[in-house]
């Protein structure tokens, strides 16, 4: 490449998810609607499990953990891809475009950590009942959610900094609505294998090590929940570890789409469609798949309710 057609690219151009108007208008009303539920459902769910002394347990205290992440979560993607679905040109710049990707590695990777968090914590508590306080001490809880961080800091870190060290030259438009590394890596004109490498085995070590911690708990879980003679204990135990393997299915196997595949393979249009998923939808439904369905939560919100009225 001849110094005169070298372009140091300083911004990007984000495509979205259509380059339609009218259906810009009615994705914008549609992620917004999504994106205040997430927020109303998981700030909700943090200030109800802190008032409510009754569940001041590992198990909300994790629920709430994974709360703050799925808000965290969903603000690193949805408030600039609401934005750039009103402009005409959206771009971002290449700094800004970092960082936010910075964020989404971090907190992904402690979302995925959490959930195999939680089905630990469940674990212990099917199979091991007597021992649970004392095995999920406050220490121990708290020691978890820092691991769950700090996992997430590290590999967010590691593909930050590989993708700092790229150049990008002349090609700026990136075919997604968020700086997602796949689609960034394809508009580098250095060489990328490295890049690609290092995603495949951070992402495919911590997606098949969560995973597998969160089907070994469960595993465990419904051999222990067989041997409950209530049938309405068991039923109550297999729809809790139903709605939790349905979310994580999701969250796992959307990622899994997304990131464990070779770059050849990767198709933009199909990872766009997939990426709402696990940057809107996922964080949207967590406090109904895992808190609302619960009956201590639901009494939380009655006696929330019936204060407020009271107070009134």
């Amino acid at each position: 490449m001849t110094e005169k057609n070298f372009t140091v690219v300083t911004e990007f151009i984000l495509l979205g998810l259509t380059g339609h108007t009218e259906l810009k208008i009615v994705l914008f009303v549609l992620f917004l609607v999504i994106y205040v539920i997430t927020l109303v459902g998981n700030l909700s769910m943090i200030f109800l499990i802190r008032i409510t002394p009754k569940i001041h347990t590992p198990m909300y205290f994790f629920l709430s953990c994974l709360s703050f992440v799925d808000v965290c979560y969903a603000s690193a993607i949805a408030p600039k891809m609401l934005i750039n679905l009103l402009v005409v040109k959206a771009t971002i710049s290449f700094s800004a475009c970092v960082v936010q990707h910075l964020c989404f590695g971090v907190f992904v990777t402690t979302e995925g950590c959490l959930l195999s968090v939680m089905a630990y914590d469940r674990f212990v508590a099917i199979t091991n009942p007597l021992l649970y306080s004392v095995v999920m001490s406050k220490s121990r809880c708290v020691g978890l959610v820092i691991g769950s961080w700090t996992c997430g800091m590290i590999n967010s870190l590691t593909h930050t900094v590989s993708l700092s060290r790229l150049s990008f030259c002349r090609l700026n438009v990136v075919s997604h609505f968020f700086c997602d590394i796949p689609s960034l890596l394809k508009l580098s004109c250095s060489e990328t294998s490295m890049n690609e490498l290092l995603l495949l085995i951070f992402s495919g070590v911590i997606v098949v090590a969560t995973f597998l911690a969160v089907m070994i708990s469960y595993i465990f879980i419904v051999l222990a929940v067989l041997r409950i003679r209530s049938a309405a204990g068991r039923q109550k135990a297999f729809s809790t570890c139903a709605s939790h393997l349905t979310a994580v299915t999701i969250f796992y196997g959307t990622l899994s789409f997304s990131y464990i595949q070779p770059s050849s393979q990767y198709s933009v249009e199909q990872g766009k469609v997939v990426s709402v998923f696990y940057t809107l939808v996922i964080p949207m439904l967590n406090p109904l798949i895992y808190s609302l369905r619960n009956k201590e939560v639901k009494d939380a919100v009655k006696r929330a309710v019936e204060i407020k009225h009271f107070s009134c």
